[in-house]
């Protein structure tokens, strides 16, 4: 195990290593003076050189990765362009704790309806609540989350005062309040990706079920209880928790559109604003913290899979 686990951390610093790479070569490759855009064509020569400077365009790619290797580890991504004076650092921080209060309380409501619906579909397989768990988690997985998001508004937050058109909630609001402002886009994440991990748990449910070790189980005379708890939950759980994984990163810096209609101040966001002002600096820092979050959270993935089963952890020693 532990032979795997620097494996995976050895991996995860090679992967850290060619996205800081990319970030610093596309200034340097991108067509036309990335300065002059974000000065604008009519800026005066001292305005272009400090920009310039800012960037570290007037420095060595190598200098440039060093000097980025260096803010990565320190995390210090120096001064905002569109708000002087304040910190990389400290914006990128602020929109993170905002995604994490929407991502741990939509994984709060979302992973047990969704395993507990794959669960049933499995064991109900071939019936009409089967087909009515698949059917609706495809139909509504399709959906894209900002027009979902765009549906609740309209019957929701519209016609019911309860719910919150705006989910960012008043400085020093309580813990209810603050769930209650975000009900309405953790609703919308619970839509989309309820399909998505019922159907995969409900398949590897059912390949656990058929598979020999359960028949094995039975045959030496433990209960239907003690073969799911031992047997079935935990190999059907693998999937999942590898699909969780995946898709943490995009739940911390991908809902865009989600962030968009509910006006929340999300990571997503930010990296949305920092491109449409030219922002390079808090650009840098949001992909790069998405990166990490991203591989963070795989790596963790992959852990749990290599503990709930020993023969993940040598396919997945393996592979790497």
């Amino acid at each position: 195990m532990t032979r795997f686990i620097i494996r995976r951390l050895l991996l995860s610093v090679v992967t850290l290593g060619i996205i800081l790479v990319l970030i610093t070569l596309i200034p340097n490759v991108a067509p036309g003076d990335p300065a002059r855009k974000i000065a604008g064509g009519t800026a005066s020569p001292e305005r272009l050189a400090a920009v310039t400077e800012s960037l570290g365009l007037d420095k060595s790619v190598a200098e440039q990765l060093t000097d980025l290797v260096r803010d990565t580890v320190t995390f210090n991504f120096g001064d905002s362009f569109t708000r002087p004076g304040t910190s990389v650092s400290s914006l990128v921080l602020t929109s993170l704790g905002n995604s994490t209060k929407l991502v741990v309380f939509a994984l709060v409501l979302v992973l047990p309806l969704s395993i507990v619906g794959g669960l049933v579909a499995a064991f109900k397989r071939d019936t009409w609540i089967d087909r009515l768990i698949v059917n609706l988690g495809v139909a509504f997985s399709s959906l894209p989350e900002f027009v979902v998001g765009a549906l609740f508004l309209v019957l929701l937050a519209v016609p019911i005062e309860f719910f919150r058109v705006v989910a960012d909630p008043p400085a020093g609001s309580s813990f209810l309040t603050e769930l209650q402002y975000l009900l309405l886009p953790v609703f919308t994440v619970l839509t989309v990706y309820f399909g998505y991990i019922a159907r995969i748990t409900r398949a590897s449910t059912i390949t656990a079920i058929e598979a020999d070790f359960t028949r094995t189980a039975f045959m030496r005379g433990l209960s239907t209880r003690e073969v799911f708890r031992k047997h079935i939950l935990r190999n059907s759980l693998v999937p999942t928790v590898a699909v969780v994984g995946t898709q943490l990163g995009y739940l911390f810096g991908g809902m865009v559109g989600l962030e968009l209609i509910y006006n929340y101040p999300g990571l997503g966001r930010m990296i949305f604003d920092a491109v449409d002002s030219a922002d390079y600096p808090l650009l840098r820092g949001g992909v790069l913290t998405v990166a990490i979050i991203y591989m963070l959270a795989t790596l963790a993935a992959d852990l749990v899979i290599a503990w709930m089963n020993p023969r993940a952890r040598l396919s997945l020693s393996e592979g790497s």
